[in-house]
């Protein structure tokens, strides 16, 4: 696949999550851009040679730099109850419609951890067996790729959160043979193949590419994550103009009639791309000619707002992490559109012909870069697009 990146490339690898006590060998430990919860790690690295793409997990971490493990979830973790909760998912259905997750390398023991988080959260059973849960290669096949641990985290996160915001959607996971975007899109085409697929979630990305047919796939909702680094111009395949961007947010328990508010997270990813702006975008006064990322958003901020996932199999993981990241929105994003059943043509469109009935986030910022890239708005911003779901009607 061509590609022209822009900017510094991210990270090629990804790197051991490790259990309490432990810290991460190569990963980095550095807050967000602009962030103030300095306590958090990523889990793959943060630079990378060009083509390549890092995953945006991060995961809750001690001062300095520790990864905290636990055989159950965190006190402070939000739960499947607090996603549906939060979104009012809650009794929702998808009549059993496909998310799709792409991510690099293999995961051994992704269906048993899988389980683990779906039971432990008394989650009905997904797995090979009952039609629920598939993984196969970029090819189409059963073979395993090389495991790098810190895709594995990716890759639990991305299941447990789609579980979390639709227990009843079935799950495909397609790894990539590595975490070159050649790769990488390969195994989005082959997801695009795949029957009952209605959304493909990309928790990953890097630098700013051209339009590439591997995520124009009309008909089904293609999510990519806006990336962890706030205001950056833009990360690939966000920036394409037939993705839905996901950005993120900052989630907060209060005493309301909804029970929860939201801030602009600001680690959350935004900026100007450099491929055509969509015309669902033009009345959206977004400040960009080009494609502006975000379009809608979800919970992201790995402190408040992060998913406790289950990572047992994986070396160093020990159980339960608490986990956030732009990789966290984006496949609650998509599991939102698969109960949502509406991915005629560009999902994207959807919010922004619907933006009443989202929640609109207000406040908050990702950079200096002022209203509406950077600061939050009524309406259209950077980091939450045109808001975060209330329900699906949106959608």
């Amino acid at each position: 696949m061509k590609r022209q990146l822009l900017g510094v490339g991210l990270a090629a690898g990804a790197l051991a999550v490790a259990g309490l006590g432990t810290v991460l060998p190569s990963a980095s430990a550095m807050p967000v851009h602009g962030s103030t919860a300095s306590h958090t790690v990523r889990a793959c690295a943060t630079h990378v040679q060009p083509g390549h793409a890092t995953c945006f997990a991060m995961t809750l971490s001690t001062a300095d730099g520790k990864v905290v493990s636990n055989a159950k979830p965190l006190a402070s973790a939000y739960t499947p109850a607090d996603i549906q909760n939060a979104y009012k998912l809650t009794g929702l259905h998808s009549g059993g419609r496909t998310v799709a997750i792409v991510d690099a390398f293999g995961y051994p023991g992704l269906e048993q951890d899988l389980a683990t988080f779906r039971s432990n959260f008394g989650l009905p059973a997904c797995t090979t067996q009952n039609g629920c849960f598939k993984r196969m290669d970029q090819n189409g096949g059963s073979s395993n790729p090389p495991t790098d641990p810190g895709w594995d985290v990716e890759q639990a996160l991305d299941v447990d959160a789609v579980s979390a915001a639709c227990p009843d959607c079935h799950i495909l996971v397609v790894q990539a043979t590595s975490n070159t975007f050649a790769n990488l899109g390969t195994a989005v085409n082959r997801a695009a193949q795949q029957p009952g697929v209605v959304a493909i979630s990309n928790s990953y990305g890097g630098g700013n590419g051209s339009n590439s047919a591997a995520y124009n796939h009309p008909g089904i909702a293609v999510t990519a994550s806006t990336g962890d680094n706030g205001f950056n111009g833009g990360s690939y395949p966000s920036s394409d103009t037939h993705v839905v961007a996901v950005g993120g947010t900052s989630v907060f328990k209060d005493s309301s009639s909804r029970g929860f508010h939201e801030t602009v997270w600001n680690g959350a990813g935004s900026g100007c791309g450099t491929n055509p702006r969509p015309k669902w975008q033009k009345a959206a006064h977004t400040s960009c000619s080009t494609k502006a990322s975000a379009d809608v958003s979800a919970a992201a901020d790995p402190n408040n707002g992060g998913l406790a996932v289950y990572c047992g199999t994986v070396s160093g993981c020990g159980g339960f992490v608490q986990v956030g990241g732009t990789s966290e929105s984006s496949p609650i994003i998509g599991a939102v559109y698969a109960l949502s059943g509406n991915t005629a043509g560009y999902p994207a469109k959807f919010p922004y012909k619907n933006a009443g009935l989202l929640f609109d986030v207000t406040s908050g910022s990702n950079g200096g870069c002022g209203v509406p890239v950077c600061s939050a708005r009524a309406g259209w911003d950077g980091p939450t697009g045109m808001g975060t779901p209330n329900g699906v009607g949106a959608f």
